[in-house]
């Protein structure tokens, strides 16, 4: 048995999905991505990676910039899939795109439900603080992931999980997920269950004017924080007019009389910076035009760079 089976999805995350689909006895009839977007220095239009996967399988791609146009959503249902798997698209799918399928759509959505709904729940668990995460596999419905939940695989946060290397570990669970979740669906044994809207968070999208540290927070909440923009939007800091970005990062058990924001002290292990409450040892950064580098490197290179007393800045 196989399903005939519409794609649906955009980023890094959504293609590694679909080549697992593509590699199944499933059979994938369709590839729904956003538009081509300007990218690199030349912005010349760029095809997202799940448009890529589909070209080099040789599959139909349907760019719709929205589902309002009747004709597009008329072009959805002459396909006459049996299933449509949702991941990261990034549009928002009316009733009329939800109802063209045969079973529906099901979506991946890289947290555990109903913990963290939205644009961004690899990174927003991090900077909370949570010590687990996971991948659910949703019946989708109107709301914003609010649907019945079909799935779930978990995995533990660890110490030192970034936002990157989160990504990856999910990216590697949520095939497999997905793949059981349609035998679930073929062999009629799925089990919904609705989510509790109480426990609800949500992850908003992630903006660039976040990754600007700000050291009148607690060294915990900034290592947090720290991790989870790693690899975007990238945390970073100001001394004088260069702008460092912060890679890795570590609260210290220990507390400081400086100012939020002053070098208290320099050494191999890494730069500790006062903050309104605790001390951040900084261990890795990244200078403008440079490569990231242990801040052992940087000191070795450019002892005059960092100061005890020094100050670093939370506003432009």
């Amino acid at each position: 048995m196989s399903l005939r089976i519409v794609f649906a999805g955009t980023p890094e995350f959504a293609a590694i999905h679909l080549q697992a689909l593509i590699n199944s006895e499933h059979e994938v009839i369709g590839v729904y991505t956003q538009p081509d977007r300007p990218a690199g220095r030349g912005k010349k239009l760029q095809p997202s990676p799940v448009k890529q996967v589909a070209l080099d399988n040789g599959l139909p791609v349907y760019q719709p910039l929205n589902f309002k146009d009747p004709a597009d959503v008329e072009q959805l249902k002459s396909l006459n899939a049996d299933v449509m798997i949702v991941v990261a698209y990034g549009l928002i799918l009316p009733q009329s795109v939800l109802d063209a399928p045969k079973h529906g759509c099901l979506n991946v959505h890289a947290s555990l439900l109903p913990r963290w709904r939205g644009a961004a729940p690899i990174q927003r668990c991090i900077e909370a603080g949570d010590k687990m995460t996971g991948i659910t596999i949703m019946q989708m419905d109107k709301g914003l992931d609010t649907g019945d939940m079909l799935s779930k695989v978990t995995t533990g946060i660890l110490a030192d999980d970034t936002g990157g290397t989160l990504h990856d570990r999910l990216a590697e669970m949520g095939p497999g997920a997905l793949l059981n979740t349609l035998a679930q669906l073929e062999a009629g044994t799925l089990q919904p269950e609705k989510q509790n809207d109480a426990l609800a968070n949500y992850a908003h999208k992630l903006l660039k004017e976040e990754a600007l540290i700000d050291w009148q927070q607690p060294a915990e909440e900034i290592a947090l924080r720290v991790r989870a923009f790693n690899p975007f939007p990238m945390a970073y800091t100001l001394l004088g007019d260069e702008r460092i970005r912060v890679l890795m990062a570590e609260a210290l058990e220990q507390s400081s009389q400086l100012l939020p924001g002053t070098i208290a002290n320099v050494s191999a292990d890494g730069l500790e910076i006062a903050c309104g409450e605790g001390v951040l040892r900084i261990t890795q950064v990244q200078l403008a035009g440079k490569k990231a580098m242990n801040v052992a490197d940087v000191i070795n290179g450019q002892p005059q760079l960092f100061q005890p007393h020094h100050m670093l800045a939370s506003q432009l």
